[in-house]
């Protein structure tokens, strides 16, 4: 049997678990945030944040060129410390958030795909932590 290889990015950002939960999980902040590079967006996003709930959200490179669904379902929530759900494909992430008065660490392991190398994976994920973390840190509504 094949073990799936899991991959792990985090980051600590400077804002309480409150805000931090409430910048990843509400639509309106996530279409601002959910990308890697400059050159993509996230148009629409939706999220059913419960166990059984779904989330959708569409990642487009800005020219149009190309562009794919995001969406699973959620196995787990636990208010200000996990998220952990399955992808359409199966695999599965977990995201912990720990907060310590002003500051929140956000670690997110998911399982690999066997397409794209696990470095371009945790490169990828990575930058959109780091985008995220960009985002809550600039951000005070």
């Amino acid at each position: 049997m094949e073990t799936t290889k899991k991959i792990t990015v985090e980051t600590t950002v400077q804002a309480p678990v409150e805000r931090v939960w409430k910048y990843w999980t509400e639509p309106t902040h996530i279409t601002k945030w959910n990308t890697a590079s400059d050159d993509w967006h996230t148009p629409f996003a939706e999220n059913d944040l419960r166990a059984g709930g779904k989330f959708l959200s569409r990642m487009e490179a800005k020219d149009g060129s190309f562009g794919f669904d995001f969406g699973g379902v959620y196995d787990e929530v636990k208010v200000h410390e996990v998220i952990a759900y399955s992808m359409e494909d199966g695999r599965r992430v977990t995201i912990t958030f720990k907060g310590k008065e002003n500051e929140t660490e956000v670690i997110e392991t998911f399982d690999a795909e066997t397409t794209n190398s696990i470095e371009m994976q945790q490169q990828g994920w990575q930058a959109i932590l780091d985008n995220f973390k960009k985002y809550a840190e600039q951000t005070s509504n």
